[in-house]
């Protein structure tokens, strides 16, 4: 990877974001031919096969295992109140909710928190770097890529000692994300000139509303440090 960013960091790019862009555009259209032959028909199937229901308690079962790594990094960027929370829905969930299958912590009005350790490497003034479209992960930074790893590491799913029971849990979790998405990605592809901006700007903005929690500052600088 280092050596890859190395020989096209001369690549000249129109957004001082991303100055890989000629690379990031070739990930993205190899990423954009696996899910039209791979995840698209499979989510459609997903979706075709299984009832609503049932959709709805497997993406509930799965973001409350994901919610303990949200704890975790809500922890490490010293959110005393969003880790309290996001323990009570957890607890709530699992004891209430059938294992997370029923999100009663959401009817209790027990807000639900997505943290990423990319976003604590922004809460301690880490910068983004360049814009990164990484193979089949999809769009980054190169902050929140180092980040990566650690997120993996850190899944609840990877705490299970059956490895089918991983990776069927692995699977589902993609399956179940690219089910969501179906309608939103036909339509940023119809509508907009160019779906590859597109994508980088609205996940450029959406992680520096995450690093602030939806309260970014107006004089924001995309080099500047993040830490609130």
């Amino acid at each position: 990877m280092s050596l890859l960013l190395q020989g096209c960091a001369t690549v000249k790019s129109a957004d001082a974001r991303d100055p890989w862009e000629s690379m990031n555009r070739s990930v993205y259209n190899f990423n954009d031919s696996v899910d039209a032959a791979v995840l698209k028909p499979v989510a459609k199937a997903y979706v075709a096969v299984l009832p609503s229901p049932v959709r709805t308690g497997i993406h509930n079962f799965l973001g409350n295992l994901g919610d303990v790594w949200s704890m975790a990094n809500s922890a490490l960027q010293l959110k005393g109140q969003a880790t309290v929370e996001t323990f009570m829905r957890i607890s709530v969930n699992t004891v209430f909710g059938l294992g997370g299958v029923l999100d009663v912590a959401s009817e209790m009005r027990l807000e639900k928190r997505k943290e990423d350790f990319g976003q604590t490497l922004g809460y301690w003034g880490v910068k983004p770097g360049p814009y990164l479209m990484l193979p089949l992960l999809g769009p980054s930074t190169l902050r929140d890529a180092l980040g990566t790893p650690i997120d993996m590491k850190g899944n609840a799913v990877e705490q299970f000692n059956d490895v089918a029971t991983r990776n069927v849990l692995t699977a589902t979790r993609v399956i179940d994300t690219r089910a969501g998405l179906i309608k939103s990605v036909d339509v940023v592809k119809e509508a907009a000139l160019d779906p590859y901006t597109f994508v980088r700007d609205a996940y450029l903005q959406k992680r520096e509303n995450d690093i602030y929690d939806g309260n970014p500052p107006s004089n924001f600088d995309y080099g500047e440090s993040e830490k609130p």
